[in-house]
């Protein structure tokens, strides 16, 4: 049937062809043959007057039955204008897009293009994990191969050995068969007979039966074998071999052959035997050992002192009934006992032993060569230390110094006149710093008190001097600013007799020396008598030896780490020594002298810094260089540990008195204070000051200390107990001052220590309770008790006493008792309201809150006064 056909019959559709059928459409192709008509757009057509109102027909609709077509509703055929031509199908005249759908068209691409892109950027992110999972599952099941094949080569190995020993074992015993059985033909052959051979024994039957086919057993014996050989033809063990098979029968048990042993018995026996020999073996090689054990040993270090298994030193306690693990600690009592009943001998050493031999003893014939002096410059503040220090080195070093004061304990060495080095030592001078010049005295050979020839003896100069006795080292007086004008030096060398030091002008034996660091007078003269003191105490060390001293200072880098300014006492200390400082160890990476030049050895009375180490020291501990790594580590976990167990020893109360101690510390009002310093010396003075302003009623409380920059979990910390956060000299980083401000957390830097014990001293004092201060105003006496209403009770009075006014504050005194205070409310002179009433006159006078009033009690007038007070004034 045509198309013309269908399409007036109408009873089918419209056949799909590979032309374009329609303007606007276009055809997409399947597979299998089949293709697709997809209306890319659909318009209408703009006609011309002329044409007519006739509609165009709409585009037909795919994969849909097409309606019968009725004569009425065809659609009108249009005329081709360019030769008049019936078309087969209406013309379609497409109209121009307008901006903003061209515009919304590009969107719509954009985003297809977009989504296309992302789909396949999905599509390749799961082939790639697509990828690795199976990349994965097969190394997976590769190795599970290889394990399979090792472990089907490890089971053919041991099945071959195996088969190898039964074989090894089976010819033995027929080896052996083979012997026994030659054996006795032999002696059946060498035996006496009388021209018969002798049957065994088993076959010999009963001797009371002369004929052998009369006797029972004999028959027994025969169905018997002719039972057993036809159980053997039924089922042959292996050729040669002697063990039993199938089940234990009568038969079996009367046969002629003895038993033999399992090959599985052979090798037990075996196994047996060769494990008591290397017992026995084991027992004779084991040596006496000497265990070294402390206060508290794990199990594991027990055997490994031992030389023995873990797991062998596990059992042996298990059969004492401790049932215990490899990591397990056992008290010395019990480790004792363990390595006694093994047969070693026992050293008992008690846990600081760790620290014995850290600092080895000078030996006799040691070679001791000459060092230079250590010379520590003390006196009270701004007395011209620092700038007198400079004037010798050259420097400049009291500029960089905040406040024009020194805070930080310095090291420095110089040469003298005669070329020799002097190794000087700077101390701060103010009260605050005492620590720090008791540290100076005590590993110094000599001190110069400085002491300011307009001040005089101060404060801080009479401290020195009783840090110089106590550490039992000469003292030189350098007298300083002697340049201004109209100052007596005689004065202050007066003043020092008072505390026992006579200078040689005065005809004593201390040194003095005038100096002015200023214009620089007279130096030479004060280096020249620190040489000649150090010839007179004749310094010699060994360098030699191992290598230990003290720590000056230390301070927390934020490029370099941990930085220690040490002052080495004895021996060498080499670039790469392994040293332990107080509770820290490390390896030195570098050694910089007071220059900032990087040296590779630092002998003794040189001052150093070094860089290296696991912490920040504190100042004033010792340094020694040790062998190795695990000795550093092993001293420095004890000298930690011993620190954790001062400090919870300090906080847990168990007595009774600390438990009243808590209890009474409870009723002080604390200022919680975070502190991070720049030097672990400044932070040590600082905490020093503060716990000195500590009294009855308020206290600060040091919640962390440390050096470095504020970090974020100081801010934490703060945070929690609502505390400020101190930085002397430091600043806080970034995530610090977000987390602050977040939180509310106030940071304060300072600077000078005068600005921070000053702040901190003004906010315990705003934490005092004021006193409160009555004045006696006067007394009244109650005449008369009036009930008013609305009022109250009033009561009718005469002042005897002063005068009483209205709302200060009164007490009721019954027969000289004190039964109510309070305040007076109301005070009336006949009618009218008045503010006071003098001594001689009647007035009407009601309490606050109160009427149990009665006649011929007295009333007490006064005022209460609150006056602040200061840290100074309580005890």
């Amino acid at each position: 049937m045509s198309e013309e056909t269908q399409e007036k019959s109408g009873g089918g559709r419209r056949p799909l062809t590979l032309r374009k059928t329609e303007t606007g459409a276009v055809k997409q192709s399947f597979s299998h043959g089949r293709t697709k008509t997809v209306v890319v757009e659909k318009k209408r057509r703009v006609r011309s007057p002329a044409d007519g109102a006739a509609k165009a027909a709409p585009p037909p609709e795919e994969d849909a039955p097409a309606k019968p077509k009725a004569p009425a509703k065809a659609a009108p055929t249009a005329k081709n204008t360019g030769g008049g031509q019936q078309s087969r199908g209406k013309p379609k005249v497409l109209r121009q897009l307008s901006p903003e759908e061209k515009k919304k068209r590009a969107v719509a691409l954009a985003q297809a293009k977009k989504q296309q892109e992302e789909k396949e950027k999905r599509e390749a992110a799961e082939r790639a994990a697509l990828e690795k999972r199976e990349a994965e599952e097969r190394a997976r099941l590769e190795e599970a191969r290889k394990k399979a094949e090792e472990e089907e080569t490890k089971r053919k190995v041991e099945a071959e050995a195996r088969k190898k020993a039964e074989e090894e074992a089976r010819i033995a015993l027929e080896k052996e068969e083979a012997e026994r059985r030659s054996k006795q033909e032999t002696k059946a052959r060498t035996a006496p007979t009388d021209g018969k051979v002798e049957a065994p024994e088993a076959e010999k039957g009963d001797r009371r039966f002369t004929n052998e086919e009369d006797n029972p057993l004999s028959a027994l014996g025969g169905r018997i074998k002719q039972k057993r050989n036809f159980a053997a033809t039924e089922s042959k063990p292996k050729e040669g071999s002697k063990r039993r098979t199938g089940r234990l029968t009568i038969a079996k048990a009367l046969e002629d052959d003895e038993r033999q042993r399992s090959l599985a018995s052979v090798r037990r026996a075996r196994e047996k035997e060769k494990a008591a020999r290397a017992k026995r073996s084991n027992q004779a090689d084991r040596k006496v050992r000497e265990v070294v054990i402390p206060d508290l040993i794990t199990v594991q270090e027990l055997a490994q002192r031992m030389a023995m298994r873990s797991t062998d030193l596990i059992r042996e306690l298990m059969k004492q009934g401790q049932m215990v693990q490899a990591n397990a600690t056992l008290d010395a009592d019990t480790a004792q006992l363990i390595v006694e009943d093994l047969g070693h001998s026992v050293k008992r050493v008690s846990e600081s032993d760790v620290e014995e031999g850290l600092i080895d003893k000078p030996s006799a014939d040691a070679n001791l060569v000459p060092r230079p002096p250590v010379v520590t410059i003390m006196g009270h503040v701004d007395h011209g230390k620092t700038s007198l220090l400079d004037a010798l080195r050259q420097t400049d070093v009291v500029a960089g110094e905040a406040g024009g004061i020194t805070q930080h304990i310095g090291a420095y060495q110089i040469k003298g006149p005669n070329g020799d080095p002097i190794t000087f030592l700077d101390t701060p001078g103010h009260a605050a710093f005492t620590a720090m010049r008791a540290r100076g005295a005590n590993v110094t050979d000599i001190v110069v008190i400085v002491v300011a020839a307009d001040d005089g003896v101060m404060p801080q100069t009479i401290e020195s001097i009783n840090h110089a006795r106590a550490a039992g080292v000469p003292i030189i007086v350098a007298i300083n600013k002697i340049d201004k004008p109209g100052v007596d030096s005689t004065r202050v060398k007066t003043d020092l007799l008072q505390h026992e030091v006579q200078v040689e002008s005065m005809g004593g034996e201390i040194q003095d020396i005038e100096v002015s660091a200023l214009k620089r007078l007279n130096l030479d003269g004060l280096l020249e008598a620190i040489q000649l003191q150090a010839e007179l105490l004749e310094l010699k060390a060994d360098d030699k030896r191992q290598s230990f001293g003290t720590v000056v200072e230390a301070k927390l880098d934020k490029g370099r780490g941990p930085v220690t300014t040490l002052l080495v006492q004895e021996g060498e200390l080499q670039r790469g020594d392994i040293v332990v400082v107080g509770a820290e160890w490390g390896k030195v990476r570098a050694l910089l002298n007071d220059q900032g030049d990087q040296v590779k050895v630092a002998g003794p009375s040189l001052p150093v810094e070094i860089l290296g180490l696991n912490g920040v020291p504190e100042p004033g501990d010792q340094f020694a260089v040790v062998a190795h790594e695990a000795r550093a580590r092993e001293v420095a976990e004890y000298r930690q540990r011993k620190k954790r167990e001062k400090a919870n020893a300090a906080t847990a109360g168990t007595s009774l008195e600390q438990m009243m101690a808590q209890l009474q510390d409870a009723e002080i009002k604390d200022l919680p204070i975070v502190i991070k310093g720049d030097v672990q010396g400044s932070v040590e003075a600082i905490v020093g000051a503060l716990q000195k302003m500590s009294n009855s009623e308020v206290r600060v409380r040091i919640l962390h200390t440390g050096v470095g920059a504020i970090s974020e979990s100081d801010v934490i910390l703060a945070e929690a107990s609502q505390a400020p956060v101190i930085g002397f000299n430091v600043r806080a980083n970034k995530q610090a001052r977000d987390e602050a401000q977040r939180s509310g957390t106030e940071i304060r830097y300072y600077s000078v220590i005068y600005d921070l014990i000053d702040d901190i001293k003004g906010t315990l004092t705003g934490m005092l309770d004021p006193e409160l201060r009555e004045t006696f105003l006067g007394n009244a006496e109650i005449l008369e008790v009036f009930n008013i209403s609305k009022v109250g009770r009033v009561a009718g009075c005469r002042v005897t006493e002063g005068q009483v006014k209205r709302g200060s504050s009164v007490r009721l005194l019954r027969d000289n008792v004190v039964i109510h205070e309070g305040q007076l409310s109301q005070l009336k002179r006949f009618k009218d309201d008045v503010n006071e009433v003098p001594a001689g006159q009647e007035c009407g006078m009601s309490f606050a809150n109160y009427d149990d009033l009665k006649v011929g009690d007295v009333i007490e007038c006064f005022d209460v006064e609150r006056v602040e007070r200061s840290l100074d004034s309580v005890a």
